[in-house]
């Protein structure tokens, strides 16, 4: 015998399986963000991955070696520290969602946090709704209404 319940439950068991796949592919789409930054006069160039990470540094130009080591150094650091910062403005906007208590944003942003994990492969609840989706109506439930129908057993 099935519950007006039956579909609605469907349903939310399919929102949650749509939603636990959008944060896979979330994380894969964060997985795939650079950024990269030019540094003036083309001195240096500098790529970094989703969190931060260098992932590449090119010199475009032969104005690096007209620089002092301090110089060069200043420059090569400026250059990475902007990498990083688009390369979080590109995450940011692939993040627009809540996230639960004890997940800080900067977590997710640097790849600390996989957004999969936040949620379990099977969802929580109360012990009579795992009841019921397991045998159907509960003991509880159909004893409820039973005696809401005076005791016909509907």
């Amino acid at each position: 015998m099935s519950s007006p319940y039956d579909q609605e439950i469907d349903d939310l068991l399919a929102l949650y399986q749509r939603r636990r796949a959008e944060a896979a592919e979330t994380r894969r789409r964060i997985n795939e963000v650079t950024g990269t930054a030019t540094a003036p006069r083309q001195t240096v160039k500098a790529t970094v991955s989703s969190q931060g990470d260098v992932t590449a540094i090119e010199f475009p130009s032969g104005a690096y070696h007209r620089l002092a080591p301090k110089e060069l150094s200043e420059i090569l650091l400026t250059t990475i520290r902007q990498a990083r910062a688009k390369a979080m403005e590109q995450v940011a906007e692939l993040t627009s969602l809540a996230l639960p208590p004890g997940v800080g944003a900067a977590d997710l942003l640097q790849g600390r946090v996989d957004p999969t994990a936040l949620l379990p492969e099977q969802p929580g609840g109360p012990d009579l709704v795992h009841e019921y989706l397991e045998h159907g109506v509960p003991e509880r439930a159909r004893a409820v209404r039973q005696s809401d129908a005076g005791g016909s057993g509907v």
